[in-house]
């Protein structure tokens, strides 16, 4: 049972990493959309250009949304039947812990294993939201729209993996109806 106990924090500590490298996903599409006759892609420079993250990131998104596409088997052309479009928003969150209760740990007298371990620590990171707009060539009108949240790393070593695992959440919900 001690060691049950013991191994408690640590397991609560894993739940709440693993649960915050998820990327929470929400689409969004034109129900009148016939999806089977999009074969072809190009990005919309217009739209990608107006996201406001660096340009290493966009491309990295954009490689990213590519190897996506063509594993769906759309081809890359200078005539399109779907733009890709893709937009950004970011907020940094502050998360404020309290440690114990009071200056001198908690309850009564005193312990060693709560030796400066009083008073709030502070945290921050950064939840991320990507948006992956598609848009009928045709008409111009948007027919899918892909929302992934979650938090960014900024761990350079891991930066592109994380991209990576969020344009492969969004995307595996297009087309509409289809799971993978």
């Amino acid at each position: 049972m001690k060691t049950l106990l013991k191994l408690l924090p640590a397991m609560a500590l894993l739940l709440v990493m693993s649960s915050c490298s998820s990327v929470r996903v929400a689409t969004d599409y034109d129900k009148n959309a016939n999806f089977s006759t999009y074969k072809t892609f190009a990005f919309f420079k217009t739209g990608i250009d107006k996201a406001e993250i660096n340009d290493l990131d966009k491309r990295r998104i954009l490689r990213a949304i590519e190897a996506e596409l063509l594993a769906k088997g759309f081809t890359k052309s200078d005539e399109p039947d779907l733009l890709v479009s893709l937009f950004t928003k970011s907020r940094e969150q502050v998360n404020v812990y309290n440690n114990g209760y009071g200056p001198y740990g908690y309850g009564w007298g005193w312990s060693p294993w709560y030796w400066n371990n009083y008073g709030p620590s502070v945290t921050t990171s950064t939840e991320g939201v990507l948006y992956i707009d598609l848009i009928d060539a045709n008409k111009k009108e948007l027919v899918w729209q892909g929302m992934g949240t979650g938090y960014i790393t900024q761990n350079m070593d891991k930066k592109e993996a994380r991209i990576a695992e969020f344009v492969a959440e969004i995307m595996a919900k297009y087309p509409p109806g289809m799971t993978k």
